[in-house]
């Protein structure tokens, strides 16, 4: 009975430091005096996709929702100079790109620079992310460009017929079904997804154009659908300079007027005591210590900052 007891007061005296080390000394330490600059850092990691995104204990996995939460948080923050957005992503929907593109419009409409580090990859929806901010940083050997949409479609058809399975469909209207794997796409259909297509493509066009101050006529020129290393891409006017993230970091504290070493605060790491203490939204304990095997997710890891830069 004794040694029960001496467990349970040595259980809650760690918890009671836990929660204030947690929870006090956070506040402490901001309220001691004035807040230096701060550059926020955002990891934009995989495929870009619409939606709230997942967790497990061992990995993040962020849709729009919870990047577009980041930026705001970023640009709500008055020590957050500037935000440095960490691109490591082969593309994804042109929508979510798209909805993440305008808010990182938004952020700098408010007054706060927003720079580019790409990492290996930076392609497709994640150039679109890229060509919204201030700045782009690539390594030489970083793949970018593929700026272009296409829309996937696969003929399944002869397929069902040697495996015996027949499909059947009451729909609305002769279009309902566009896409449809068990049959073949007419002409017509297939001049509705080109024209959505087109639409799609023009709009990542201007998008470039814009972010990049080129001749619209130049970048369709470039926008053909290859990926380009970062050394061509500096040379074609895609991106801005050669470094890794630490050289975008120094450039992102001379934009922003930070003076000596900028703090950094990094946006999207979670911690599973942050998460078991309910420090972002409430997830359920089950899911998130069997969720990661059971979806068969990578762990990603966002790259370890140097000891010469101060990490919040």
């Amino acid at each position: 009975m004794y040694k029960k007891t001496v467990v349970l007061v040595i259980v809650g005296i760690v918890a009671v430091s836990l929660l204030a080390a947690a929870f006090v000394f956070p506040r402490l330490t901001k309220s001691a005096g004035q807040e230096k600059p701060k550059i926020a850092v955002i990891y934009v990691d995989g495929v870009i996709m619409g939606g709230r995104g997942q967790a497990s204990l061992l990995s993040d996995y962020g849709g729009t929702d919870n990047l577009i939460k980041q930026l705001h948080q970023a640009r709500d923050d008055s020590s957050v100079r500037a935000i440095l957005l960490r691109i490591n992503s082969p593309g994804g929907s042109a929508p979510a790109s798209q909805e993440v593109g305008e808010e990182i419009k938004k952020v700098r409409a408010a007054g706060k620079i927003v720079v580019t580090s790409m990492g290996d990859m930076a392609a497709s929806g994640g150039y679109w992310l890229a060509a919204c901010t201030d700045k782009i940083y690539a390594n030489p050997a970083t793949l970018t460009g593929s700026i272009g949409v296409y829309m996937p479609y696969a003929n399944w058809e002869e397929l069902y017929k040697k495996i015996g399975i027949r499909e059947e469909k009451i729909k609305s209207g002769p279009h309902k079904d566009i896409l449809s794997p068990d049959r073949p796409m007419t002409e017509e259909e297939r001049a509705i997804v080109q024209t959505m297509v087109d639409d799609m493509y023009n709009q990542f066009v201007t998008i470039v154009a814009e972010g990049r101050k080129m001749d619209p006529a130049k970048v369709r020129q470039l926008a053909d659908g290859r990926i380009y290393t970062g050394n061509q891409a500096k040379a074609l006017g895609l991106v801005d300079e050669l470094g890794n993230m630490y050289d975008a970091l120094e450039g992102t504290a001379q934009l922003a007027g930070i003076k000596g070493k900028p703090e950094i605060k990094e946006y999207g790491k979670m911690s599973p005591w942050s998460m078991l203490m309910g420090a972002s939204e409430s997830v359920d304990l089950k899911q998130l210590l069997f969720h990661q095997l059971k979806n068969d997710l990578p762990v990603v890891a966002p790259m370890a900052l140097p000891e010469r830069w101060q990490v919040e």
